[in-house]
């Protein structure tokens, strides 16, 4: 997994792939829709119910508690390459979620492009999805505890700060924040 630019990326120069995780490789290889080359799978990473519809493409970074979910038989799931998908985070399709290349998801991270109805009445529980395609374009950074909520499209080489909601779409460049998000700034 070593990278030959040593300043690329410590996570990936740093990372020892033990025994255990080529056996979690090779055994996700058989129930995903792709599974790259040099695919990090850690301990505890849940790829749930249609694992024929996620698509993870070269040399991707899945840490320890990732959940990656296709929801039903016709959501589908992309990754891009050399992506890090953080501790404790959680992707979840109904419909479509499709993540670039280069992109640094922090840990407890939500991104979910569902949820449900609201009408008065019935029970909430007994209501349907409201489902919107997500897509996170290019080298994009998403921090600590943020949410990614339905129907969003984010730019090419975004920076979302930590703990923020992202509710609208993002420009390309941008750097956003809160909740819910307000522009703060664009990269140089």
């Amino acid at each position: 997994m070593k990278n030959n630019n040593p300043g690329h990326d410590q996570l990936r120069n740093n990372t020892k792939i033990t025994l255990l995780n080529i056996i979690r490789r090779l055994k996700q290889s058989f129930r995903l829709g792709k599974l790259g080359k040099n695919v990090f799978i850690d301990k505890n990473v849940c790829l749930l119910r249609f694992p024929k519809n996620i698509y993870i493409n070269d040399d991707v970074f899945l840490k320890s508690g990732a959940n990656i979910c296709a929801c039903n038989s016709s959501a589908k799931i992309y990754i891009g390459s050399r992506t890090t998908i953080g501790f404790y985070t959680f992707i979840y399709a109904s419909e479509k979620i499709t993540i670039g290349n280069d992109c640094s998801i922090a840990p407890f991270v939500y991104i979910v492009d569902s949820d449900h109805k609201t009408k008065r009445s019935l029970k909430l529980n007994q209501q349907s999805n409201i489902t919107s395609k997500i897509t996170i374009g290019d080298d994009v950074w998403i921090g600590t505890g943020s949410k990614i909520l339905k129907g969003v499209n984010i730019g090419n080489g975004a920076i979302i700060s930590a703990g923020s909601v992202v509710n609208k779409d993002v420009e390309p460049y941008s750097i956003v924040g809160g909740i819910p998000i307000t522009t703060i700034s664009y990269r140089q």
